[in-house]
């Protein structure tokens, strides 16, 4: 970090833009630490298991791009259902919005793709290089062959994790099984090699090296997250009234004797925050709230016989001895609208029918008299079948009596494929009451009843007044 340039007494002027300085986090046992570790395990299940798990005979998930198909547990989605996807996403932003609003970043430290990463990658380099210690003195060393050969197999590891991960994010969009003989037989096609490539140096260089620099600079979340905290909003504090003067003593030692309050200035808080904050100087954007100077602190304060919770989640109304109110009208509106979007989320979901069905009218002549004196409206029925079987669609339409239908009645439609199907419809003109009628035409499956759609059209006719 470039050192600040003094001017006077009280002006104090620092770089724009400043050097990284490393962090070396040192890893630090604790209840948030299992947290931590039990949220990326399900993380890590739930992103490489998935991939292996098989649904009807086909990969559980798979976004088949080329198809345009997106195959989710046996439910096939197409391009035509991405308002869902939108849906999704906004109930999962106002999910955000709601946690945060509660409990501050807890999302940043506990399940950010960015921090268990991470932390993965702190593991390894732990392995390899020894402890917090051990690794400052590592790196102030001359290069040797002990110092060189522990530094490689970190980034080789370190870039197994990399590929593993990247492969990984691939095989959901090109089947997995069809991957692995592809690498080896060299017959994956580019674009699989390009994003495997790309993934791979992306963690390799955000988990790695940027690590940090991605939550405070890169991400926008860090940034915004502030306009949703309140004085009630859950986040790791520092208890300075318990906290101050902060001093050194011996264990077993009275503080209220020494003059001194429970911080013993030993600087572990500091030490184990993957920013690099001193937590003590308060509340600071580039904490994550992942806890792990909560997990420090208590530990020196069970050896000191204090009690815990020097460094503890809490709200600054409790810190400033007012009452912490949990239920807040922000905070309910976001659970209201969260919920409310849920449910109309799961009806449609439900109420998914796999078909489409498009109606479009012959515009060159709304109608024509054929040589028996009937009138005719022509259309053409297209048909989407997104399921993966055939279907033979029934044609019927309704809303004007009388109407025949000139053209065949059903439509055969391949499994994930689309038909069309010109149709004539006829009309006694001494039925036609108006030059314009809404008529309606449905199309059922014959083998499976939940497949049906109706689509409102219009049958136009001459005037008769």
């Amino acid at each position: 970090m470039s050192k600040n340039k003094t001017t006077d007494s009280s002006v104090i002027v620092s770089d724009l833009y400043q050097s990284k300085e490393k962090i070396y986090v040192r890893r630090i046992k604790g209840f948030y630490r299992n947290l931590r570790f039990f949220g990326g395990l399900f993380l890590f299940a739930a992103y490489f298991g998935t991939l292996w798990l098989n649904w009807d005979g086909q990969q559980a998930v798979l976004f088949d791009l080329p198809k345009r198909q997106f195959h989710v547990f046996g439910v096939t989605f197409w391009p035509q259902d991405f308002i869902l996807l939108s849906w999704a996403l906004i109930i999962s932003a106002f999910l955000l919005f709601f946690i945060t609003v509660f409990a501050g970043r807890v999302w940043c430290g506990y399940t950010c793709p960015q921090s268990v990463w991470t932390w993965i990658f702190l593991f390894i380099e732990e392995k390899t290089e020894g402890k917090r210690n051990a690794r400052i003195k590592l790196d102030k060393q001359k290069l040797t062959g002990s110092k060189l050969s522990r530094k490689v197999i970190k980034h080789i590891l370190w870039l197994l994790v990399a590929f593993a991960t990247a492969f990984t994010f691939v095989g959901y969009f090109v089947p997995a099984r069809e991957l692995i003989p592809g690498l080896f037989q060299f017959s994956v096609g580019g674009w699989a090699l390009f994003w495997i490539g790309f993934f791979t140096l992306a963690t390799y260089g955000n988990a790695g090296w940027l690590r940090e620099q991605v939550c405070i600079y890169m991400c926008p979340y860090a940034r915004f997250q502030s306009v949703m905290f309140d004085q009630d909003t859950l986040i790791v504090s520092y208890d300075e009234k318990r906290g101050e003067t902060r001093g050194t003593r011996k264990r077993g030692a009275d503080p209220k004797e020494l003059g001194l309050g429970d911080c013993i200035d030993c600087d572990l808080c500091v030490q184990v925050c993957p920013t690099g904050i001193d937590i003590r100087d308060g509340l600071q954007y580039e904490c994550i709230g992942c806890a792990a100077c909560v997990d420090a602190c208590n530990s020196v304060m069970d050896k000191m016989g204090y009690d815990r919770g020097l460094v503890r989640y809490t709200t600054e109304n409790s810190l400033e001895g007012k009452k912490t109110k949990i239920m807040r009208p922000r905070l309910i509106g976001y659970a209201v609208a969260m919920v409310v979007m849920i449910v109309a989320f799961t009806l449609v979901l439900l109420s998914r029918v796999p078909i489409e069905l498009d109606i479009i009218r012959d515009r060159g002549a709304l109608h024509q008299m054929t040589p028996n004196g009937l009138i005719q409206n022509s259309y053409l029925i297209k048909v989407a079948n997104m399921t993966d079987e055939d279907q033979l669609f029934n044609i019927s339409v309704s809303g004007l009596e009388g109407l025949q239908f000139n053209s065949p009645q059903q439509i055969r439609v391949p499994a994930s494929s689309s038909a069309s199907l010109p149709t004539l419809l006829l009309l006694p003109p001494e039925l036609n009451k108006l030059p314009t009628n809404k008529i309606e035409f449905t199309i059922q499956s014959e083998q499976n009843e939940r497949l049906a759609s109706t689509e409102e059209s219009r049958f136009f006719g001459p005037a008769n007044f």
